[in-house]
């Protein structure tokens, strides 16, 4: 499904990001559970608005069994949430950039004036590289265990050899991705210029690459006046949409993403210029992607969080980049943000949301 929302800012099922909040992103939270990773993160989105948790007319999350290695792990979460008395809540089984989309969804309905949305990932307890292939085409790819880094190398392979970028322009990505996280991001799990290293697998080294990690994020939209009384500048939603490739990696030209492309168009990315950007790009070389779908030139700060290059939660890293653009906002210092959230291998599913401040 995809939406698009009306340009106009004083309609009454207007949406906005109020708030967002995030953890530290930490290589290993062995001493912390699921719940007691996500609690402070509600504690201190809710605090920023001043709303209880009762307050809150719909709750939704996005998280993964696999990555808990237990059916219904997300039913856990619920007590750093309060489910009692009854609450309104749903889950999705995807990054919480999508569980936002199902807030957003609910709030245009008129069904909600307000919605907690949050996302956590716990990826240091197995491997991540050999949970993601389960993604994968059970028959044909799967059995084969191509790993996340191994698909990742086969794009970045595809892109250098039609001449869109090459291994030194892959690493002043990764250098500027985590500069900037060094200046701006104080919760990024990797920051400064590190050494690129070896090859993780060719052309991909390992500064190319994601950090592995555990964090937790959340944001509440609101709708119209609400939102105007919650936040001194809210970030409007102007538009959001999402669509998916092919599921088979040699259906598709691993050197672009008409899915980005069509989301974005649909979100309305393409009607006015944006000032920044926070792509779900976990891969230097999938940044590069990402601009040309997205049309983004040089005059578009990309990622000055750092991106998922300094810190890459697993299934927390896309709501990330909407909270990102949206405290930009908030802060007056982006007027008209992109941010882009994915999942899959190589691009295959791509979220875009087009966010706004009110004119100063």
């Amino acid at each position: 499904m995809a939406h698009a929302a009306p340009a106009n800012g004083t309609d009454d099922r207007d949406i906005a990001v109020v708030a967002f909040a995030q953890s530290d992103h930490l290589r290993r939270t062995d001493e912390l559970s699921e719940v007691e990773m996500v609690m402070p993160v509600l504690h201190e989105v809710l605090a920023r608005t001043g709303l209880k948790a009762g307050e809150i007319g719909f709750t939704c999350s996005g998280s993964s069994d696999y990555l808990a290695g237990r059916a219904f792990s997300f039913t856990m979460t619920l007590d750093g949430v309060g489910a009692w008395p009854p609450i309104s809540e749903s889950h999705v089984e995807m990054d919480g950039a999508w569980a936002l989309y199902e807030a957003w969804v609910k709030l245009r309905t008129g069904e909600a004036d307000t919605a907690l949305v949050y996302a956590y990932g716990k990826s240091s307890p197995g491997s991540v590289r050999d949970v993601l292939t389960r993604q994968l085409d059970p028959y044909y790819v799967a059995p084969l265990w191509p790993d996340s880094v191994a698909l990742a190398a086969l794009q970045a392979r595809a892109l250098i050899d039609a001449g869109d970028t090459d291994e030194a322009a892959l690493a002043a990505v990764a250098a500027r991705s985590r500069t900037a996280a060094a200046d701006a991001n104080p919760h990024a799990q990797l920051r400064g210029e590190l050494p690129m290293g070896d090859h993780e697998v060719a052309p991909l080294r390992t500064g190319d690459c994601p950090p592995v990690g555990d964090g937790a994020a959340a944001v509440i939209l609101a709708a119209g006046d609400t939102a105007r009384r919650l936040c001194a500048r809210p970030a409007w939603i102007r538009g959001i949409d999402h669509r998916i490739e092919a599921h088979g990696l040699g259906l598709r030209d691993l050197t672009d993403s008409p899915s980005t492309r069509l989301a974005a168009r649909r979100a309305g990315l393409f009607d006015r210029p944006v000032d920044t950007a926070e792509l779900h790009a976990p891969f230097t070389s999938q940044e590069v992607v990402l601009r040309k779908a997205l049309g983004l030139g040089d005059d578009v700060t990309v990622n000055p969080s750092g991106g998922a290059l300094a810190a890459n939660p697993m299934m927390a890293a896309g709501l990330i980049r909407i909270g990102e653009a949206a405290a930009r906002i908030h802060r007056g210092a982006s007027d008209r943000a992109v941010a882009h959230a994915t999942s899959g291998p190589c691009l295959q599913q791509n979220l875009v949301a087009v966010l706004e401040g009110d004119a100063s």
